[in-house]
């Protein structure tokens, strides 16, 4: 049955991202606020896509409320989206986005993504440690009140379980280093050895050192979401990028109450839902984009998503697997552990899987034609799957 949008489904490729744009500068930029990040990153994603702020009746944001955002472009939504998990936020907003076009709520949608992670310029404060959060009440009283020190935990855990060491998290750290050379955008782009990484690298919290840590650093994204159908009308229809499935679970919104500390069922659940609504298989992914605010995290999402056994990933990643050449690129801007990581990554990794779709990344991998997306929000509290694909099907 066709709906009023004209579109049969949400997944398949009848959704597209016709615009996708980062903010002009990107790293250290303490001239703007975090209203002035969203708003730079939303022109340059509407220049991208041909179109203006009158052809935008949707807008979907994380941090401020979506009403600041579209009432400083000029904006009246139709269709707003507030939806708030942490680092993955935005793909929930592609997600949702694509469901509203799909049922003919909403024609095109604007998603925009900004933060002074940096400089703190116009930042709303960090509610975590309130005593009327469960982690306030739960956890902060032990010290864990902030990432790096909460995610020591689970990440200890994940090795010991697996017979593992600290020598695997340093392998992520310099596979993706090594893709973050070629990328001028990427705010740590030295050469570094997992020697270098274990014993060079200060030591911030045990198993971390700071390069096992993101990067902190100012910038945004925006993207332009609407119809396949209306995107072929359009001046950039030539590098429209493809929703060809997605999923989204959600888990305990603190560390200390997951099911198990050493996987995490929201990854499996909504990566299972990703390729169900694709129908794909791990076979069809080209490109992976796993969201790495620290170095345990890609090596849960390659094993929780499928693409390795449970224990294998650290030996994936050591065995240059996901280094330029490998069988599986991964995180090809140098992720959020070299490229930039504004305190929500997970626009950023969205931004480089359609660079790599549209064959305009830094560090281009040849015959790309499907990345896989994966996002964590909080301390695996939420997570959201995306695959991406250069046609539709």
């Amino acid at each position: 049955m066709t709906t009023a949008s004209g579109v049969r489904s949400m997944h398949g490729g009848n959704v597209a991202i016709i615009g996708a744009a980062e903010t002009t500068g990107l790293g250290v930029l303490p001239e703007m606020s975090m209203v002035q990040l969203h708003a730079d990153a939303a022109r340059n994603a509407l220049a991208d896509a041909g179109l203006t702020a009158a052809d935008i009746d949707g807008i979907a944001t994380a941090g401020p409320l979506p009403m600041e955002v579209s009432h400083y472009l000029g904006i009246t939504p139709t269709w707003v989206d507030g939806t708030m998990v942490g680092g993955c936020s935005f793909m929930l907003h592609v997600r949702h986005a694509a469901a509203a076009i799909a049922a003919g709520a909403a024609t095109t949608v604007l998603v925009t993504h900004g933060e002074s992670g940096r400089s703190r310029v116009g930042m709303n404060r960090y509610g975590a440690m309130s005593t009327e959060t469960v982690s306030g009440q739960f956890e902060v009283p032990y010290g864990a009140m902030m990432p790096y020190a909460t995610f020591t935990v689970p990440a200890l855990r994940f090795l010991h379980e697996r017979g593992m060491s600290r020598t695997d998290l340093a392998e992520v750290v310099v596979a993706q280093r090594e893709w973050a050379l070629d990328s001028p955008r990427a705010f740590r782009r030295k050469p570094v050895t997992t020697d270098e990484v274990l014993n060079d690298s200060p030591p911030v919290a045990y198993p971390f050192t700071r390069d096992m840590c993101c990067v902190v650093t100012d910038g945004g994204g925006a993207l332009v979401v609407t119809s396949a159908e209306r995107a072929a009308d359009l001046p950039a229809s030539g590098r429209a990028v493809y929703l060809l499935g997605s999923g989204e679970a959600a888990e305990s919104p603190v560390m200390s109450q997951m099911t198990d500390v050493d996987t995490f069922g929201g990854f499996r659940s909504s990566s299972a839902e990703a390729f169900r609504s694709a129908g794909l298989t791990h076979r069809d992914i080209d490109h992976l984009m796993c969201y790495d605010a620290f170095a345990h995290v890609p090596l849960y999402m390659l094993e929780d998503l499928g693409f390795v056994g449970r224990g294998e990933s650290g030996a994936f990643v050591a065995s240059g697997a996901t280094r330029p050449g490998g069988s599986l690129p991964m995180n090809t801007n140098g992720g959020g552990l070299s490229y930039t990581h504004t305190g929500m990554y997970s626009m950023f990794a969205m931004q480089e899987a359609i660079r790599q779709l549209r064959g305009e990344a830094a560090a281009q991998v040849p015959d790309i034609r499907t990345s896989f997306v994966q996002g964590v929000g909080m301390y695996f509290a939420a997570s959201a799957s995306l695959i991406f694909g250069k046609e539709a099907p």
